[in-house]
């Protein structure tokens, strides 16, 4: 349905009551039939509903916001930002369906098409380069092969994930846990800039809403619940990513995990949750297969990069030795058939003079291409 002008004011209304989050929003609505009745109800009646205070009842008749609703609209409208409830045709569906839906949405970029394949992708903020490497590739490959990716813009494989999408040419959603004109973290800015231009942000919170701890695990209920499944990639043993996780289970989606190694701390939550019957993940088709979905990967132009065509014997056994996952340079020389330290550190100068070979802190080598 398409709300007029006045309904969405009452909507906006009552979703900016102090204290009044989703899930009262919605007992409300549900019993009273829309906001204009909640705002016609008695104290009594409004008292009387499971969870809503006399406080609260107050409040909500006295119409006492700290935001001003009419100004609140004029500025979304002023930086571009639309703001969706629950009955608009635009709201996505997928997100209507779970149990406590936001009511209110702020958006800025394009729209999400009904008809999308929407994967979310989170992980720690503190990854290592082989989960940012994970990251990036395969939201890639989801999204050249026509999937959005949604994640949250926060630093690590959030960003990893976003940039990967916009990499693979494809579109991707920012969930955030601020007022949408609040960018967090602060470098993440170009980011959000470039998301908006294939993709978009969405929030829940009022403009002008800062970084604060209790928003982010809000947020994590519509990175899950916009999308198909969940893919974990590094997670610490408590951490955001797997209450998204667990809110991707209680509403019916799918959860991907990728492995790391043993003695990372930042695998001890991806390899929990598959001991828990998460699906492991290395590749974009292994999510895909799930479903049926063989999208047509897009075709992008691409310039000419590092090739391996023309590395000597040598070369090509320590180039061969390496992987997305990182290598201590004594592990290299070890396996490198006989080669002593010396050769080895010289051909891996040259492979990453090449752009083949990439090094990392602490002596450690993954490959590049």
């Amino acid at each position: 349905m398409a709300l007029t002008a006045d309904e969405r004011r009452l909507w906006l209304s009552l979703h900016l009551v102090p204290g009044l989050g989703s899930t009262l929003f919605k007992r409300l609505v549900t019993h009273f039939g829309s906001p204009r009745e909640v705002f016609k109800a008695r104290l009594e009646e409004l008292a009387g509903i499971h969870g809503v205070s006399k406080a609260m009842a107050r409040r909500i008749l006295g119409r006492q916001h700290d935001i001003d609703p009419e100004g609140e609209l004029r500025k979304a409208d002023r930086i571009g930002v639309r703001i969706l409830c629950l009955p608009d045709e635009g709201y996505p569906e997928s997100l209507r369906q779970i149990h406590n839906p936001p009511m209110v949405l702020y958006i800025k970029g394009v729209d999400i098409p009904q008809d999308a394949l929407l994967f979310a992708m989170v992980g720690s903020r503190n990854p290592t380069d082989y989960g940012l490497r994970s990251a990036e590739r395969l939201a890639a490959g989801l999204a050249a092969r026509g999937a959005w990716i949604v994640s949250g813009l926060a630093r690590g494989i959030d960003a990893a994930a976003h940039w990967g999408a916009l990499l693979g040419g494809g579109s991707t959603v920012a969930v955030l846990g601020t007022g949408i004109d609040c960018v967090y973290p602060p470098e993440n800015e170009a980011l959000s800039l470039r998301i908006t231009e294939k993709g978009c942000l969405v929030s829940e919170f009022p403009l002008g809403t800062h970084p604060e701890p209790r928003n982010f695990p809000i947020r994590n209920r519509i990175i899950s619940g916009l999308s198909k499944g969940v893919v974990v990639v590094e997670a610490a043993k408590r951490s955001g990513s797997l209450i998204t996780a667990s809110a991707a289970l209680e509403q019916g989606r799918d959860v991907f995990a990728v492995p790391g190694s043993i003695g990372s701390f930042v695998s001890v939550g991806t390899h929990q949750l598959i001991k828990q019957g998460a699906k492991l993940v290395e590749h974009a088709e292994d999510v895909l297969e799930e479903y049926g979905w063989s999208g047509l990967v897009r075709s992008r132009p691409t310039e000419p990069g590092p090739s391996t065509d023309d590395l000597s014997a040598a070369e090509r056994v320590v180039y061969e030795r390496l992987s997305d996952y990182p290598l201590h340079i004594d592990e290299i020389v070890r396996t490198a058939a006989g080669m002593d330290a010396g050769t080895v550190t010289g051909i891996l100068l040259k492979l990453e003079l090449q752009g083949l070979v990439k090094q990392h802190q602490g002596k450690m080598f993954t490959r590049e291409v």
